[in-house]
């Protein structure tokens, strides 16, 4: 008599979840996800302006994760500072998630006596013990591609995409018919992916640089004339290429422009000028950097990437 093979099912481990302050927003939703347990940390500073911070949870043997992040110098060592008490109160591993790794303005030297910030920190943060088992990173939407490379010794590290959120974006704002544009040909390449993911047409602008600090733009790629055109960069910052862009695409004929980032920063007003503008009819990204949720408002739309971390570190835990 033949009988069914009997399937073991992979049960999968609670992880212990801390955040750092400024990502405490991503750790409550991640929370509500399920197969993750609370971590807290207590958090003050001295009157000198010291940090103290004390794991109150009990890492021991504990596959742990810590979401943090880059976004100033400070919540970089509250980060390192965290990640290595965690190593030395006895974690099994620990994965950390960074949703936006900062210091990609000096990523590399273009004049002699640079200092490639990336790099150092990369170095740093490659400097975390190692746990019982290993160390992992995770990234999100990284500026460039060969940004895990500059972590050194046994880190390992995964780049995940956020395509899913930008497409449901962009077909919320395009509906069916649209062109997937970019501010440069930097991007190009990873644009037109996705718009032949989308089934869409992509666009980019042509530059022309005029000195170290300024360029013109010299032509569009594309026919947009009475076209919708949503423009995709990995991060809009002080939105200066951004607005540059949008007025060669209106001055090209597009009929309405929008905008997505992963990562919104919106340094120096960044968000009130783009507004001000008039070229968009809307703006989104995601809330890999604490400042979008700030500035959500009717003009700017923010999306989790919650579910997506969520769903990386349960396909992490089933690997292991």
């Amino acid at each position: 008599m033949l009988h069914e093979p009997i399937k073991t099912l992979k049960v999968l481990r609670m992880q212990l979840l801390f955040s750092t302050p400024t990502y405490d927003y991503l750790k409550e939703e991640l929370l509500t996800l399920g197969n993750l347990e609370r971590g807290t940390v207590e958090v003050k500073n001295f009157p000198d302006g010291e940090r103290y911070q004390r794991i109150l949870s009990d890492v021991s043997g504990r596959d742990v994760v810590l979401i943090a992040g880059t976004v100033s110098d400070t919540d970089t060592l509250a980060l390192y500072d965290l990640a290595c008490a965690i190593e030395k109160y006895g974690a099994k591993s620990l994965c950390i998630v960074i949703p936006y790794f900062g210091y990609s303005t000096m990523e590399r030297a273009v004049k002699s006596g640079e200092v490639v910030t990336a790099k150092t920190r990369a170095r740093l943060l490659s400097s975390i013990p190692r746990t019982g088992t290993h160390n992992m990173f995770i990234f999100l939407d990284l500026h460039t591609e060969g940004l895990p490379h500059y972590l050194e010794g046994e880190s390992r590290t995964i780049h995940v995409y956020c395509k899913e959120i930008v497409t449901d974006i962009a077909k919320s704002f395009g509906g069916e018919s649209f062109i997937l544009a970019c501010t440069d040909a930097g991007r190009a390449k990873w644009v037109e992916s996705l718009a032949n993911d989308i089934g869409v047409q992509a666009a980019f602008v042509f530059k022309r640089r005029l000195s170290g600090e300024e360029t013109s733009i010299t032509g569009v790629s594309a026919d947009v004339k009475n076209q919708k055109v949503i423009i995709y960069d990995d991060m809009i910052r002080t939105g200066g290429s951004l607005i540059q862009a949008a007025k060669a695409y209106k001055n090209a004929g597009a009929a309405h422009i929008f905008a997505i980032a992963t990562h919104g920063l919106f340094s120096n007003e960044a968000l009130k000028r783009i507004q001000a503008s008039d070229l968009f009819t809307k703006v989104a990204c995601t809330n890999t950097h604490p400042n979008a949720l700030a500035l959500e408002n009717d003009f700017l739309e923010v999306a989790s990437v919650a579910k997506v971390i969520h769903d990386r570190l349960m396909e992490q835990e089933i690997a292991w």
